[in-house]
This record gives structure tokens, sequence and C-alpha cells, in this order.
């Protein structure tokens, strides 16, 4: 179409003057056959420089016509639903958002395109940056108008739900299918977790299946970086970091001026699948804080339903990966909340090692939990650490009882006897880290206590647990029981070591082959926490390994002096042996959060607390 001998389709639209009819027309005319103004109409809505008297001029005419607006007319709502609205002056956001409403609520068809549309927004727009002459593209999140623009964003979302109720049953697939990439920039991954966190508070009822996207895609971030591999980039990181201070050391005598403000390099992750991981962490640790606390109290209710709800993820994703070391923290801070938190988890995770309907490599799981949460959690108190024992240690006779009273010669096998081990390997893991708490207020009554538990029976059982728990778990064990004379192991760990226990695998052609490692897939889901920014949250629920004051303590699977240098934990150097199975307000990241609880209760008592 050609007006003054200019090519209009092909070339920029006038900025001032408007071509072509009004909408109704324009559509009375394409219902007709003759799609020429129809065209311009659409070449015209998606010009880059287009004003906002423009939109606004435009927006009134289609809310006046909304009703023609039906499935024949896809391309051009399509074209409106790219109108630059995001960011503009608040009078071009009113009046798109009330043709937002009058669309969704005369034509349901448009629904989900309207969903897409907001949803496309909860990340920064796409810039083109160029680097060593490739050009990488990525979300600009440098943008200071981004807490705006989002708000904008909720508040059509808001208006969208509002009209259409049904608007979660087709909210969920979007969310899903828009979610970053995961190579994508930390920034870009927290802005988009944020946001959709956001929309779980006033669509509770996809709270859940958010919650699962988001610790899914986490939980993939977390297996692709072990935990040697963040050491290592740790370890390369701050020798660079002193080998480029000590060469600039001296070169200017001048004290440099470091701004408080400004973000200091030592929170920043070296290995960059860490640093998103730790973003994204940061951000779910601050809503699991929201959502528990109202106007900054603690909120029964709301802290109940996100605890089952985060309990589901849990079973369905956390539980059967094997190798994620920072995800399974969100179920630990929640539960340092309250002790019947930690009590209903612990009593959940005991339910699942003593199911015989359970797969064994969950119950093997469960128990790797209860033992580490138990050694691990400063905010668990030591009764309740001892009623677990106790619970574990009966259910350990127990399984010792049916196997003597079987008739048949019990031995050492890993396939039959999995989740025996794993609740004997937990219990040595709680008493290493717990003993101290035990004895501590009475000696007496502490010792009377371990004598109880009858672990020389459990060690010296024809199933052999000390044979095939982690070596370092074994001997520091050892070392404390011998210390206060309540078992001793070291003759049994000698006699196993005269017999390295043969192990027979099939090989890749199917031939049977005997290895030597440790058979038992040992797993701590709270070894130390590696990342920096989140982990300011963690710190001070969790307990540290002590080195203990008796060097004779310090014990490797050698069973000879471990050293001191650089060691904060007693398993340093024997990672997991089996490969991994793959309005919100922003918030603070205070850690000291625990309000006070009924410390000393017995456990598994969750009803009663709430």
């Amino acid at each position: 179409m050609e007006i003054d001998g200019r090519d209009f389709m092909n070339s920029p639209p006038v900025k001032t003057v408007r071509f072509g009819g009004s909408v109704a027309e324009t559509l009375a005319k394409h219902k007709r056959g003759d799609c020429g103004d129809y065209e311009l109409l659409r070449h015209q809505l998606a010009d880059p420089e287009i004003k906002d008297a423009q939109i606004i001029n435009w927006l009134q005419e289609f809310r006046g016509c909304v009703t023609k607006l039906t499935k024949d007319h896809e391309q051009l709502i399509y074209t409106v639903l790219r109108l630059p609205w995001v960011g503009r002056s608040q009078a071009v956001v009113e009046e798109y958002m009330a043709f937002l409403s009058n669309l969704v609520s005369a034509q349901t068809v448009y629904l989900c395109a309207c969903l897409k549309m907001v949803v496309s927004h909860f990340t920064p727009k796409r810039v083109t940056i160029c680097e060593g002459g490739v050009d990488i593209s990525d979300s600009d999140d440098e943008d200071e108008n981004l807490p705006r623009n989002f708000d904008q964003c909720h508040q059509a979302l808001q208006l969208i739900t509002k009209y259409v109720p049904s608007t979660s049953r087709f909210l969920m697939p979007i969310l899903q299918e828009n979610f970053p990439f995961i190579q994508k920039s930390s920034r870009t991954l927290e802005f988009y977790v944020h946001n959709l966190l956001r929309v779980t508070v006033y669509i509770p009822s996809i709270r859940r299946d958010v919650l699962e996207l988001i610790i899914g895609k986490m939980l993939k971030l977390d297996v692709s970086a072990s935990r040697s591999d963040i050491e290592e980039a740790e370890d390369n990181a701050e020798h660079s970091q002193q080998a480029e201070e000590h060469t600039e050391e001296g070169l200017f005598d001048m004290d440099e001026d470091v701004s408080a403000d400004q973000p200091s390099s030592t929170a920043v992750m070296a290995h960059p699948v860490a640093e998103r991981l730790d973003s994204l962490m940061a951000v779910l640790l601050a809503y699991i804080k929201d959502v528990c606390h109202l106007n900054g109290c603690f909120h029964v209710e709301r802290t109940k339903e996100l605890y089952k709800e985060l309990l589901s993820v849990f079973d369905k994703l956390i539980l059967p990966t094997h190798a994620s070391c920072h995800v399974q923290y969100t179920l630990f801070y929640l539960c340092s909340f309250r002790l019947a938190l930690a009590e209903a988890f612990l009593e959940h995770l005991w339910k699942i090692l003593q199911s015989p309907s359970q797969p064994a490599v969950l119950r093997q799981a469960a128990a790797g939990y209860m033992g580490s949460l138990l050694g691990r959690a400063k905010f668990i108190p030591v009764l309740t650490v001892r009623a677990c024992l106790d619970l574990l240690i009966s259910w350990i006779h127990r399984y010792i009882d049916s196997q003597d009273s079987s008739g048949k010669q019990a031995y050492c096998d890993i396939s039959l006897h999995g989740p025996f081990y794993t609740a004997c390997q937990a219990v040595f893991y709680t008493l290493i880290f717990r003993h101290g708490a035990i004895l501590g207020g009475n000696m007496k009554k502490g010792l009377e206590y371990l004598q109880s538990l009858n672990l020389e029976r459990v060690v010296m059982c024809q199933l052999n647990p000390l044979k095939v728990c982690l070596p370092s778990v074994t001997n520091m064990f050892a070392a404390i029981t011998r210390k206060y004379q309540v078992v001793f192991c070291y003759t049994i760990i000698e006699r196993n070591n005269r017999h390295v226990l043969p192990v027979v695998r099939s090989s890749a052609g199917g031939d049977r082959v005997t290895t030597n490692t440790n058979p038992l897939d040992s797993f701590f889901p709270f070894d130390p926490y590696l990342l920096k920014r989140s982990g300011q949250v963690i710190e001070p629920l969790y307990q540290v390994w002590e080195e203990p004051a008796d060097t004779e303590l310090l014990v490797t699977k050698a069973g000879q002096q471990a050293s001191r240098e650089d060691e904060d934990d007693f398993l340093c150097g024997e990672p997991a042996q089996a490969e991994g199975i793959v309005g919100m307000t922003p918030s603070s990241f205070e850690s000291n959060l625990r309000s006070p609880s009924s410390v000393g209760s017995p456990p598994f008592n969750f009803q009663r607390h709430f």
C-alpha cells in the first residue's frame, strides 16, 4: 500500500500521525476481506518508538470493541500484548491493565497468551553484550526500575486472576516453560525465582507446585557442583588473590578508601554454578522466613502449611537425590523455627527408615538424614537426641534379634541389610557429635545412659557394622567409646582390616568382579555448608566439628593420628561414595530467628506443640 509515494509496509511509520481508521472500522474491513488497514494497524502497534499517548489511544479503542476480538484476530492481539507497557507512565499501565481485564473477561481464549506475556516480564529484558568479539545474549539486570516493573506485572496477574478464577490451572505450565536456563546469570535466575515465590502469596493454590519447580531446578545446580569442585575453586581463587596482593604489595603507600557500600568480593562464590545456587538459596530461605513470620512474630498455621508442602517436595525430589549438598538445608532451616518442626521431620524420617514397604535406598537415605540432623542441628536439644537414639538403637537390637532367631547364619551383606547398617552409622555419627552434650550435664548419668544402649552387642554382632560403615566414622566412634570405656571396638576393627571385605559386583560385560571399596553408600546430607551468602543464615544453627582436646581421638581410617592442619571436619577427605541422581518483600538474612519452644520435650509430638 502506498500513500504519497511511500511504501508504509516496508518503511517506518510517521511517529506523530496515525493512519487508517478506528479499530472498530479496521476490524469491520478485515471481516469483509479488506486487510490493508488491518496490517497497517499491526505495523503501527509494533513501532518500537511508539508514544504513551498513542498506546493509550489504541487501548481505549480496543476496549470499546473487545467482544469483536475473536480467535480470527489472534495475530493482532499478540501484537497488542507485545506493546511496551511495563515501565511506562502510570496512565499507560492503568489503561493496559484495564484492557487485559476486559480481554480475559470477554475472550477467555486469550487467557494463556495474556499469562505468557506477564510471565515473560519476570526476568529483565534481553540485551546483547559483546565479549571477545562474540555476542552474548542475557538479561539486563542492572535496570534500577526493575522493582517497579515487577510490581506492575504482579498487579496485572492479580487482576487476571480476579476476573478468571481458573487462572491457576493454566499458569503453572507457563511458569515452568519460562524458567530461565540454569546457565543464565545469577541475577536472572534470582529475579525469576523471587517472582515465582511472590506469585504464591496471592495464588497460594500453586505454592506446592512452584516449590517443586524451583527446588527441582536448584537440585540440578546442586548436583552439578560437587563439594570437592566448590572447595577447589575457592582454594584456587584464594591463592590467586593472595598472589595478586603479594605482587601489588609495596607499589602504593597510600591507603585505599574502600566504600562500605561496595559489595565484598569474598561474598561471591568462585564456582559459577555455586554462585547461582547461592543466590537462589538466599531467596528461598528469605521466603521461608517471610511465610513463617507475620509482622515479626512466628505464625503457627502458615508454618504448618509450608512444612507440609516442603515435606512433600522433600519426599519426591530431595530424599532420592544422593549427591546434593545444599538444597536440603531448606528443611534444616525451617525446622530451626520450632522444636516441634524438627521433631515432626525426625518422625517422618523414622517412619521411612523402619518401613519395609519403602525402597531400601530411601530407607538408607532417611537414616542418613536422621543421623546428620541429630548430629549437626544446634537447635535440637539433648533430650530429643536421646529419645531418637533410643528409637534407633531399639530398632537395631530388634533387627539383630530377628537375625539371631531366624536359625540362619547371619553375615555381612549390604544388599540384604543396608537399612540396618545406615541406622548403625546414624547412631555412631550422632554419638560422635553429641556425646559431649549427653555427658555434660551429669557425667555419671550420661555414662549410665550410654551403657544402657548396649553398643557392645551392636558392634560385636554377626552383621559386623564396623566393617562397612565409613572408616572415619568407625574410628572416631571407637576412640570416643574407648575413652569413656563404653565399648571397645579396636579388636574388631583390626580383625576387619586383616580381612578386607570383598564386594561382588557385575562388570560392564556381565562378569563378576571383586572390589575392595567401602560398600556402604554413605551420605551425610548436612555436611558443612559451603555457600557464602545463604550460609550466613545457616551458620548460627549449625554444629561444626570441634576437635577433641584428647589427641588420642584424632584418628584416621588407618588408626593413626590425623593432621591438624586445615581440618574442619573429621570426615575430611572422605566424600560420599556414590554418584548423584540427578507480596513477598525482600528480607534480611538475620539468623537468630528461633522463638522459645518446649525444649526437652519427648520427640514426635508435632500436633501437641501446635
